[in-house]
């Protein structure tokens, strides 16, 4: 293994024993499964049928066992699509069918995901720069057999196994402990990077409920940790300093934050203020793989004001695409514009260049000046997408600038605004 992130990829579509009878499998994340005296506990099933039959595959290589039990780890959309095969293979074995066990909250999030379904993909096709035409297909959903509000325990022969509540990513997210043993399965509350609070299109999530679960962790006092994403830890001490340092670094966010709003800053004043001591914020389970500090710090923001940027501009405003082109139509020279946000992007100044650009790019349509600009800040995105550390906002920098290449290609000569 060259470093610790590169866990995941080298156990992608392998099965790799981390305890006896405790077995990851690299699929969207670490997939779990545990071997008990009543069969396989297997914790999450993966995004497709495809994908949960190669993990059954792979499952079939160290155990023969019927599965048991599905552990739904949280309700975002792909960690469980794959139950379903499961259920299937139990039939095909003539095996009673898995019972699915999720926190109480799972259901809700399931129908919030069917009523906004086109919404959902359009979004991941955003984050994960996926094809944003798509024809929409809905996720076909299984439903849990038991839910549970704070503690499911379950007495599998050989093995105790305790499924607790540790809301994190998400509010329905859960931890899977196993207390005779000291292993600890931790759900999305670690990912061995930085804790993914705030990704910009995803809805709020609770830092102090956050910090609340990391405590509840620590007080397992586990020997083993198995993070979502990354790979396990063994070793009390080394995961008691992990866990403290991930709790007290958001704790130190939450204080700074709240300390500038109380000042009466805005997010982005924040933003331009707050540092990232490197006691927190420079391990190697903080790296900004795919959450970052920014992002936390806006969401954190966000969890105590509401949605107006403090611009009384912005309050009610008018339609975005009539406002735009008034602003362009404003600009008598829009040549010098563009060559100001050249002059800009040569010297390297390429986020204040994306604000200048916007002054002509937000404009509709892609005739002369307006198709320029719009062509000028795609470039532009694709050399901010290279400043930023984390995956999400590669992404989106790259998502959208590939929205103004198909807009620039598809209208060339359009006339519009």
């Amino acid at each position: 293994m060259n470093t610790e992130n590169d866990f995941l990829l080298k156990q992608k579509n392998k099965i790799w024993t981390v305890h006896p009878g405790i077995h990851v499998i690299g699929a969207i994340g670490n997939a779990l499964s545990i071997e008990t005296d009543l069969g396989i506990i297997q914790v999450d099933t993966c995004m497709t049928r495809k994908v949960a039959r190669e993990v059954l595959d792979n499952l079939r290589t160290v155990s023969n066992a019927p599965v048991h039990t599905i552990i739904y780890s949280q309700g975002h959309n792909g960690y469980n699509h794959g139950a379903i095969a499961f259920i299937e293979a139990a039939e095909e074995r003539n095996e009673p069918h898995p019972k699915i066990v999720s926190h109480e909250r799972l259901p809700f999030r399931y129908r919030r995901y069917e009523e906004t379904g086109e919404l959902q993909q359009y979004l991941n096709a955003m984050q994960f720069r996926m094809p944003l035409d798509t024809a929409y297909r809905p996720s076909r959903y299984t439903y849990p057999d038991i839910t549970f509000k704070e503690t499911l325990r379950m007495n599998m022969g050989n093995r105790i196994v305790e499924v607790i509540w540790a809301p994190s990513e998400t509010d329905d997210s859960i931890a899977v402990w196993l207390p005779e043993e000291r292993v600890l399965y931790t759900g999305p509350a670690v990912i061995y990077s930085c804790i993914n609070v705030g990704t910009p299109l995803r809805t709020q999530r609770d830092d102090v409920r956050w910090a609340d679960t990391l405590d509840k962790l620590i007080a397992l006092r586990p020997e083993v940790l198995i993070p979502s994403y990354g790979k396990p830890i063994k070793g009390e001490e080394e995961i008691q300093k992990m866990l403290n340092n991930m709790a007290d670094g958001l704790r130190y966010l939450r204080k700074e934050v709240v300390d500038r709003m109380n000042q009466g800053m805005t997010d982005v004043e924040i933003l331009h203020d707050i540092t990232y001591p490197p006691e927190y914020f420079e391990h190697p389970w903080s790296q900004p793989i795919y959450g970052c500090p920014d992002m936390i710090v806006r969401d954190i923001y966000r969890s105590e004001n509401g949605w107006w940027d403090r611009n009384p501009t912005n309050l009610h405003p008018a339609d975005p695409g009539q406002s735009a082109t008034a602003v362009a139509d404003a600009i008598a020279d829009k040549k010098r514009v563009l060559q100001k946000t050249i002059e800009l992007k040569d010297s390297g100044e390429i986020q204040t260049a994306l604000h200048v650009i916007d002054t002509l790019a937000l404009a509709p349509g892609t005739a002369g000046e307006i198709g320029e600009a719009k062509k000028l800040k795609s470039e532009l995105l694709h050399l901010r997408s290279k400043d930023v550390p984390s995956v999400v906002s590669t992404n989106l920098y790259l998502s959208a600038a590939d929205r103004l290449d198909r807009e620039t290609t598809d209208k060339k000569g359009d006339n519009s605004g």
